[in-house]
């Protein structure tokens, strides 16, 4: 899996040919109080039960990356090949690209 930080991501965001699937692991209260544009809520213990595109590139999201490394780690084992875990979450995103994003 790749992991790339909020500058990353957001420089890897805006030269994709083809938006990533934003796949946000967090608790849907979590997901209410702030988000990423376009991304989709699939609470951590749901992933297992979704459906995914294998061949779609997939960003992992939480609040501070620590869930989302474990569902990018257990989706590498999967099959899945383009895997991306945004290290530091929804919380360094807040602090480092999006500074008007509500925090928790």
């Amino acid at each position: 899996m790749r992991e790339l930080d909020p500058l990353q991501l957001r420089d890897h965001l805006a030269g994709a040919d083809e938006a990533p699937l934003l796949l946000d692991v967090r608790e849907p209260w979590e997901f209410e109080i702030c988000r990423l544009a376009d991304s989709v809520n699939v609470p951590m213990g749901q992933v297992a039960n979704t459906p995914l595109d294998r061949e779609r590139e997939i960003v992992v999201i939480c609040h501070h990356g620590v869930r989302s490394y474990h569902v990018a780690a257990w989706l590498e084992n999967q099959g899945f090949q383009r895997v991306i875990n945004l290290s530091g979450g929804i919380h360094a995103w807040a602090k480092l690209v999006a500074l008007e994003m509500a925090r928790y």
